[in-house]
């Protein structure tokens, strides 16, 4: 466990993070208290993707609070955001996978879209209630996928920020209608929002039930491997810590209204990331009868609306906010595979299965 660098003045702002015992939110809580500016307030409700062990690193720092909760429950959002005086909401909190979205929408629909109407609500009567300079620097800062915007052909487009929306699956589709919803609190109601849209997230501590983590801890096992179709879909991988430092820049110099897509400039077939990962690990710990991990691959019955294709043309937060993805894809998968293989040796855990 690494030490959290103690404070030396009072944080220059405080921020709401939802969902931030999530992936990505965790990498966004870790980031910002470590930074040392920043109060950070993670509201989380711990679902199952939710854990507390990816914080125990900034868990005892003074400028980090962790407040278990529904970000649907207005009376307790709207106490936070009173009590902390919050300067700015930063909405990760979502239901995330599309398998899970198309066994059982309902959930979706009521987290994804209705939990954030009812934050909106309360940042809007926080903010309505701040005054001067207080009122001027309140951000809403909500966080969504590239999925929102379909899928792409095998070709050299990419989606940007003028991208039309063309949602696939329940989940894309509950995520579409909460971005509509943080539009229309800004241009129906004033509210200060910015928005961002990133691709295909990895690192260390996501629930192993997408594609690289479960592909990791299955394949370390010597467990088969399925992989959807023929596996050519493709995906524009980003590091989370990548993504996080460029949740941080759009929060904080992000032109209000804006939506900036956030995205790794590496795109690579579902298929070629799985080869890669069994060829990392093969190197690191040959199985014991000797084959190859790649024999362990198996094409499974490819799921209902299946994208094609996800590329990012990142350029404008490179342009305006000097933000650059700097984890090369191919060193971020070797050290996530490290970090999955050393947290296995730390504890005994169910490898995911798949039917």
């Amino acid at each position: 466990m690494s030490a959290v660098i103690p404070l030396n003045a009072s944080p220059d702002r405080c921020v709401l993070v939802t969902g931030g015992a999530g992936f990505i939110g965790s990498a966004v809580c870790r980031h910002l208290v470590r930074g040392g500016r920043t109060r950070v307030i993670n509201l989380d409700k711990l679902t199952y993707a939710g854990s507390l062990a990816s914080l125990e690193d900034v868990a005892g720092a003074r400028n980090y609070r962790f407040v278990q909760g529904d970000i649907a429950n207005r009376a307790l959002v709207s106490q936070l955001l009173a009590e902390e005086r919050v300067d700015a909401v930063m909405h990760l909190a979502a239901e995330s996978h599309v398998d899970r979205s198309i066994d059982g929408p309902a959930v979706f629909i009521e987290t994804n879209i209705t939990g954030t109407f009812h934050l909106l609500e309360a940042a809007l009567d926080h903010w309505r209630g701040l005054e001067g300079e207080a009122k001027a620097r309140f951000r809403f800062h909500h966080i969504s996928t590239d999925e929102v915007f379909g899928d792409l052909p095998f070709d050299s487009s990419k989606f940007d920020e003028q991208s039309p929306y063309c949602p696939s699956s329940p989940y894309s589709a509950s995520k579409a209608a909460s971005d509509h919803l943080v539009r229309a609190w800004h241009h129906t109601f004033g509210l200060p929002v910015v928005l961002s849209n990133c691709s295909n997230n990895y690192g260390p501590h996501q629930f192993p039930e997408k594609l690289i983590p479960l592909t990791i801890t299955r394949a370390a096992a010597g467990l088969s491997l399925p992989v959807y179709g023929t596996g050519e879909n493709v995906r524009d991988w980003l590091h989370v810590e990548d993504h996080a430092r460029a949740l941080d820049a759009v929060m904080t110099r992000g032109a209000v209204g804006q939506t900036y897509v956030i995205g790794g400039r590496a795109e690579h077939s579902n298929i070629a990331v799985v080869a890669m990962i069994c060829d990392l690990l093969d190197a690191k710990i040959p199985l014991a009868n000797g084959k190859r991990r790649r024999s362990l691959i198996q094409f499974v019955t490819d799921r209902p609306g299946h994208d094609r294709r996800y590329a990012i043309d990142p350029s404008l937060i490179e342009r305006e906010l000097g933000w650059r993805a700097e984890v090369a894809f191919t060193d971020g998968l070797a050290a996530t595979i490290d970090w999955y293989l050393a947290d296995q040796a730390r504890r005994v855990s169910a490898v995911p299965q798949v039917g």
